[in-house]
């Protein structure tokens, strides 16, 4: 397996989420986090995770584990999302927030199954 650095430093999640956000663009769709935060933060999430599970199963990971390291995506904005609806938040806080809390959920879940991850 290995490649668990690649995926937690972020290498193909930003992949995904440039050459998705170049379609979502050419498409119509480019939502902001002034206007439309869950959106924007929803998408990026989806294109991050999509670069990331492509890669991770290229790499020979099995699909609990790629579900476990996308879901580090999407788990941050659970609590946020209702902060930003009281009002307690903007968008870029929720963004913001989100982004920093993905990487120690990551490593969770590669510590979580450290020989998925050792090579």
């Amino acid at each position: 397996m290995g490649g668990g650095l690649g995926a937690y430093t972020g290498q193909t999640m930003f992949a995904g989420m440039f050459a998705l956000g170049l379609l979502w663009f050419a498409a119509g769709v480019a939502p902001s986090y002034a206007h439309d935060p869950e959106l924007a933060y929803l998408l990026m999430a989806f294109d991050m995770s999509a670069g990331m599970a492509v890669w991770m199963r290229v790499r020979g990971h099995a699909w609990a584990p790629i579900l476990e390291m996308c879901g580090a995506m999407f788990v941050p904005v659970v609590p946020l999302f209702p902060l930003l609806w009281l009002g307690l938040i903007d968008g870029m806080a929720l963004m913001v927030a989100a982004n920093v809390a993905m990487f120690p959920l990551m490593l969770a879940a590669m510590l979580r199954r450290r020989d998925e991850y050792a090579h």
